[in-house]
């Protein structure tokens, strides 16, 4: 009889990890395809990354553009940097099971699992933050690209070059950073799924009800923020300054 908790405990943190999956998955390709015919702030900064590459072919001087990138890049190497800590902390976590699981055990409303599962779950949690290392280092590559696609902009005062390569060139450097900036997002995403993931140690109920609430958060900022509104809203939508 003391294994059929054991068994149905077992069946329960399966059916958790396929919950989170389903959410993570789904939810990402969810917003891949709306974002497709729906304003969402991926769309609309692509617009607005078109605009700034538009009008850094009519600047003579680009150094705000460049540090604009290198920014960008810091950033992301920022982010990168800080996984590969997280990851050296769960090798070592893994390495101390039984003193994590012995603390786990003061706190309340901890469902008690066996090592094995315990050491699944880390396991889990550090293929998350590899695949959030391998994002945001091919970000960081991106940013790259985007950096060299800016030494090769025409000058203004270059005039072999015509208007349909200018629009060319500024279509495709504006693509490149956005995907520079699709892969930081799906790398911010996981870290997100990763610290829901914690709530897994304690009890898969609430795991399952902390990664839903993920995917709401996640929607809300990406489809329905007020960010979002600011950077839809038209000139007229803004009031003019009082008079002097």
């Amino acid at each position: 009889m003391s294994g059929i908790p054991e068994a149905g405990s077992l069946w329960l943190n399966v059916a958790a990890f396929c919950w989170f999956m389903l959410c993570w998955v789904g939810y990402t390709r969810y917003a891949w395809h709306r974002g497709r015919d729906t304003p969402c702030l991926a769309s609309v900064l692509h617009l607005y990354r078109k605009d700034w590459m538009a009008r850094l072919l009519l600047r003579e001087q680009r150094i705000a553009d460049a540090s604009l990138i290198s920014n960008l890049e810091r950033n992301t190497s920022f982010f990168a940097s800080s996984t590969l800590l997280i990851v050296a902390g769960l090798i070592t976590v893994m390495g101390a099971t039984d003193q994590a699981q012995n603390l786990l055990r003061d706190l309340p409303f901890v469902a008690p699992v066996s090592r094995e599962v315990s050491e699944m779950k880390l396991l889990i949690m550090l293929g998350i933050f590899v695949y959030a290392f391998f994002t945001f280092s091919w970000a960081m590559r991106q940013y790259n690209f985007a950096s060299v696609l800016f030494g090769s902009a025409p000058l203004v005062g270059e005039k072999h070059v015509s208007e349909i390569e200018r629009r060319a060139f500024a279509s495709r450097a504006a693509k490149v950073l956005s995907k520079a900036a699709h892969s930081f997002n799906l790398g911010l995403r996981s870290y997100y799924f990763a610290l829901a993931m914690l709530s897994w140690f304690i009890n898969p109920w609430v795991f399952m009800g902390i990664t839903a609430g993920v995917v709401w958060v996640l929607y809300r900022r990406e489809f329905r923020s007020s960010v979002l509104e600011v950077l839809m809203a038209t000139p007229a939508q803004f009031p003019e300054p009082p008079a002097e």
